[in-house]
């Protein structure tokens, strides 16, 4: 398992990341951020929503109710122009995070 306090960083880069791919909604991005690391990281609906509130509230995101046929409603997330900017600058700052990591270990970064 990653560890509390690396997941609870990597917070907005994974949610902005998936909503690039596409709108989504809480369970499906839950279970993106599993398979997507492998069963390493598993989020809760307590550690996603707040997260997903403040995203919206700081206009990287923003959501709608969506009514689909033969099931409850659901609240989309979507990702916005600004949440892609945020998203660009998030990936700079991990990348340059990465290669410092990389050289303390004496691993060769790919340039």
């Amino acid at each position: 398992m990653i560890s509390k306090n690396l997941t609870a960083a990597s917070t907005k880069p994974i949610i902005l990341g998936i909503l690039r791919q596409g709108s989504s909604y809480g369970y499906l991005i839950i279970k993106k951020i599993k398979e997507l690391s492998g069963g390493k990281m598993e989020w809760s609906d307590g550690m996603l929503y707040p997260v997903l509130h403040r995203l919206e509230k700081e206009e990287l995101i923003r959501s709608e109710w969506v009514m689909a046929e033969n099931s409850r409603p659901r609240k989309y997330y979507h990702i916005t122009e600004a949440g892609k900017r945020e998203l660009n600058y998030e990936h700079e700052q991990w990348s340059q995070v990465n290669s410092i990591l990389n050289e303390v270990w004496g691993i060769k970064p790919s340039r």
